[in-house]
């Protein structure tokens, strides 16, 4: 007969501590990474967190900036809508989302294409079409968009050289706009380098199969390039328009501060600054605030909706 034999009482006491041992050790370090995400947290909660609850309570009160808010519950909104100028910032942005957003990417991608052929100085090419984006949309650059576009300016001459007679586009309600719009459309370089990367996954033997079958290319780019990179596009498609509905700093150096000639240029963010900042109407540009993020966030969901239609992923193909 086999006795059992006891196990002995150091070592019941060190199988026990193991898993204490290691539950301090997953503390310590759990600690460590808080630690470590603490200046990240902080600066989450006192910089985007902490001003977007205010601004959510501000919306709903009658807030001047030098007195204590007061409550005032849907008034700012309903004001809204009785505006006129209200209405007319967004009828220009939408004017400049639905123009500016295809134009930038239609070019983006012409210029993307072109690129993605192998050619002598395509570095030196592709490092020349960027550069206009790592500017922005800073101070300097609508400074100089504006001598651009002034009367008698180098555009100005240029077009009464082709017989169009419009003067400068700055002082021109009908045409600052698309001043706006063709900065915009300048600064192409991030999407042209998202579609640039899209275009890289292409197998090539899908072109070659094409080829064999007396495709030619607005063939092969309907029926392989643009559903395989309708990802890319989506993406880029997404991003521009959120961008596009931000727009600020470019209307506002171009008009020379006042959004206009006669509100031409008066985009959404730039008459909820003069409303927050020139008027002290903090309260009312809370609830604009929060009226273009409801917009935003509209237009997001409608396009991922439609996604579906004609965004086609290599999960689907399987």
């Amino acid at each position: 007969m086999t006795l059992l034999k006891e196990t002995p009482p150091d070592t019941r006491k060190a199988r026990s501590a193991a898993p204490a041992a290691g539950k301090r050790r997953g503390r310590r370090e759990n600690l460590a990474g808080y630690l470590f995400m603490s200046p990240w947290i902080a600066g989450f909660l006192l910089l985007t967190a902490g001003p977007m609850v205010a601004s959510l309570y501000f919306a709903f009160t009658d807030y001047n900036l030098f007195n204590a808010p007061r409550w005032i519950g849907l008034d700012n909104f309903t004001r809204m809508f009785d505006d006129p100028r209200w209405r007319k910032s967004v009828q220009v942005t939408a004017e400049y989302v639905i123009i500016g957003t295809p134009l930038k990417l239609l070019l983006a991608l012409g210029v993307a294409l072109l690129l993605a052929q192998s050619r002598r100085g395509q570095a030196f090419y592709r490092a020349a079409f960027y550069a206009p984006s790592l500017i922005g949309a800073s101070v300097s650059i609508g400074f100089v968009w504006r001598s651009l576009f002034s009367d008698h300016a180098i555009v100005d001459r240029l077009m009464s050289s082709a017989g169009i007679h419009a003067g400068g586009w700055v002082g021109n309600p009908d045409w600052i706009l698309y001043c706006l719009v063709a900065l915009t459309v300048w600064q192409f370089g991030a999407p042209m380098v998202i579609f640039l990367a899209g275009l890289k996954q292409v197998p090539r033997e899908l072109y070659e199969a094409a080829e064999m079958d007396g495709a030619g290319p607005l063939r092969k780019f309907w029926s392989i390039t643009l559903p395989m990179i309708s990802p890319v596009l989506f993406f880029n498609v997404l991003l521009e328009t959120i961008h596009s509905f931000q727009i600020f700093g470019s209307a506002y150096v171009v008009s020379n501060t006042y959004c206009g000639p006669a509100d031409a240029t008066l985009v959404y963010t730039c008459y909820l600054y003069q409303q927050g900042f020139k008027n002290s109407q903090m309260g009312f540009a809370s609830a604009m605030a929060w009226m273009l993020l409801l917009a935003v966030a509209l237009v997001t969901a409608v396009l991922f909706w439609s996604q579906k239609k004609w965004v086609h992923y290599a999960e689907d193909a399987r």
